[in-house]
């Protein structure tokens, strides 16, 4: 009975130690856990900021990539818009002279038939050109507008308001919305 006494302290002994063991183990195990899991985290956070970093640059490069495609549509449709006003600055000075010819009085029944022909040639000329979006600028008797007229000269005049245009001296052009040449005029003060 001694022998069985002791034996079972014994494992009772062995058995509080394996525990205590064990519980050392957990312990460590635990704390080991602990570890990976913080090292774990630290390593996640940081592929997460990296891919919310990509993220970003994608949406910047997203956006400037949009900016790029609107920019090009807008100056593809200005371009197509004003495609001719280079050739139409060049003509202009053509139709102001012809303007001034037809301004000329003639006397001769000679005359009569040049004329005629150019205020035809004149009208076809002004209409192909109103045709791609040309129009006159309407400046003697309207206000002063800086956009529109090139004031020349000034003069003071009762029988106009203030700021008014007098007379015109060569006439202004805007193609589409745009004005390509403005209207010489005198002012009124």
């Amino acid at each position: 009975m001694a022998n069985e006494k002791h034996t079972s302290e014994e494992m009772v002994e062995e058995s509080v130690h394996t525990e205590e063991v064990e519980e050392t183990d957990v312990h460590e195990e635990t704390a080991e856990q602990a570890e990976e899991k913080d090292a774990k985290d630290v390593e996640i956070e940081a592929l997460q900021a990296k891919v919310d970093e990509q993220e970003n640059r994608y949406l910047r490069l997203q956006a400037d990539f949009d900016n790029l495609r609107r920019r090009t549509r807008l100056d593809a449709e200005s371009a197509e818009k004003y495609r001719a006003q280079k050739l139409i600055t060049d003509i202009l000075p053509a139709l102001d002279n012809f303007e001034r010819a037809l301004k000329v009085d003639t006397e001769e029944a000679q005359n009569d038939a040049i004329l005629q022909g150019m205020q035809m040639v004149y009208r076809q000329l002004a209409e192909a050109l109103q045709k791609e979006g040309l129009e006159a600028i309407e400046a003697v008797g309207s206000p002063f507008d800086p956009y529109l007229h090139q004031a020349v000269m000034q003069v003071e005049d009762d029988s106009y308001e203030p700021n008014t245009v007098v007379e015109e001296f060569q006439k202004g052009y805007k193609l589409k919305d745009k004005v390509i040449r403005p209207s010489m005029v005198k002012v009124n003060q």
